[in-house]
């Protein structure tokens, strides 16, 4: 198995944004611990806002490669999302070649990144439905998911932006609609408890 080493690009966004996106937004990282450092992973969260990816990006020393939307690779910063290694998806079609990307990447022990509810949530629903992509890919890889949540506003110096990872799982034998309820219930969970521990920090206060 090959090692998946992380594009120049990623390194040096990583390096050089990662540090002015943590003083200027503040996040609070919780669970962070329970990202694997070795082996197929597929990180997987709520969406919320066009930053999201960039906590779990910055959680982790291993390469985190997202898969994004292809409207981002036709703007003008389509530069940028080649640069750092991300995998355009077409979702107006099923789209087989960003899947085998990402397979392939899984197959030699790398780490995704994915929005199970497939673009960002601007409804009033706690959760978009979510795709079964994430999980469909886990069962192939046999990869673990990380289930991670995220609560709060993407403000300057925020007080309340939290970014919470659970406990890694495997799809094993579960079928990929079990899988799929599993992984949005436990992000669902995530979020919920950040959100009542900040109402519980807000009252005190």
């Amino acid at each position: 198995m090959k090692k998946v080493k992380a594009p120049l690009g990623y390194k040096i966004a990583v390096f050089v944004l990662g540090p002015i996106f943590k003083l200027y937004y503040n996040p609070k990282v919780i669970g962070k611990e329970n990202i694997p450092k070795d082996g197929a992973i597929i990180v997987c969260g709520n969406h919320k806002h066009i930053m999201d990816q960039c906590v779990p990006i910055l959680s982790t020393n291993r390469f985190l490669c997202y898969m994004a939307k292809k409207e981002y690779f036709d703007g003008p910063f389509a530069w940028f999302f080649k640069w750092v290694g991300c995998i355009p998806v077409n979702r107006s079609i099923k789209d087989t070649d960003a899947k085998e990307k990402a397979i392939e990447h899984l197959e030699n022990g790398g780490a995704i990144g994915i929005f199970p509810e497939g673009t960002r949530n601007k409804t009033k629903d706690f959760l978009l439905p979510f795709k079964f992509g994430a999980v469909s890919m886990a069962k192939k890889t046999n990869a673990k998911l990380v289930p991670l949540g995220i609560t709060g506003d993407y403000k300057f110096r925020s007080k309340n932006l939290v970014v919470r990872f659970g406990k890694p799982f495997e799809v094993g034998d579960m079928t990929l609609e079990e899988a799929n309820e599993k992984l949005a219930k436990s992000i669902g969970d995530l979020m919920k408890k950040s959100i009542k521990e900040q109402n519980k920090k807000e009252k005190s206060n």
